[in-house]
């Protein structure tokens, strides 16, 4: 087969969203000019779209238009590298699936332990939150639901209030083994994000286990959210406003 022919059936075997790399196609050194050129022919003929520099994606085409790549797809080189976790998906499309806004934004937020500056994919602004936790598979749930406490003033589309409520309610769905982890992580946020986590594991499962939290708060130190008795009955507790 001619390496236009090899290149192609390689893209059809590809899933339609995948973004793909010079780096996907297993080929000899002196054919990468050839699969560069033959990239480039598959985008004019509108074949593949390219998203930025040197990374690609088959379109998915709906009857309501074309769609752009899953969120994941277009960062999941800066997420995890041969096994190695750098960082995770936070902001507004961890804000949109766990249920605290139904707006998508072309900002795309990823939490990691070294800051990097940001960087540009296509329509896409990629800015990078620094995770003062180690991270790993396993806790990255729990710090997405501290990320969305910590930027619940920010939330698009909705109220603190509302936030406050839908958050208390996955607070509830924490398993019990995680609920110890989740107040250890916390410690490592700013003072009004601790508070706010202590206040809400307070309320879904006691103040000795969220007492930690509270231990480490200035008691003079008070905490502007706007959140009503009604949602938050131990907000007074932990010198919420």
């Amino acid at each position: 087969m001619k390496m236009p022919d090899i290149i192609e059936s390689k893209i059809r075997r590809l899933p339609v969203g995948y973004v793909f790399t010079y780096e996907d196609f297993d080929i000899p050194v002196d054919k990468v000019d050839a699969l560069t050129k033959a990239l480039s022919r598959m985008v004019q003929d509108g074949k593949i779209r390219k998203l930025s520099p040197g990374r690609f994606y088959k379109p998915r085409c709906t009857d309501f238009g074309e769609l752009k790549p899953e969120v994941y797809q277009v960062v999941k080189d800066l997420l995890e590298q041969n096994g190695n976790i750098l960082g995770y998906l936070t902001g507004y499309s961890s804000f949109n699936k766990l249920g605290l806004t139904t707006q998508i934004s072309s900002i795309i937020q990823i939490g990691a332990n070294e800051p990097k500056k940001s960087i540009t994919r296509g329509i896409y602004k990629i800015r990078f939150i620094k995770q003062p936790n180690t991270i790993t598979k396993e806790n990255i749930p729990l710090l997405r639901i501290l990320d969305a406490i910590r930027n619940i003033k920010e939330i698009p589309d909705t109220t603190v209030q509302d936030s406050c409520k839908i958050l208390i309610n996955i607070a509830k769905k924490i398993n019990n083994d995680d609920i110890e982890i989740i107040v250890r992580l916390a410690k490592k946020y700013n003072p009004a994000t601790r508070a706010l986590s202590g206040a809400i594991i307070d309320l879904c499962y006691g103040g000795k286990v969220a007492e930690p939290l509270l231990k480490s708060l200035n008691p003079s130190s008070e905490y502007e959210f706007g959140i009503s008795d009604n949602i938050l009955p131990n907000k007074l507790k932990w010198n919420i406003r």
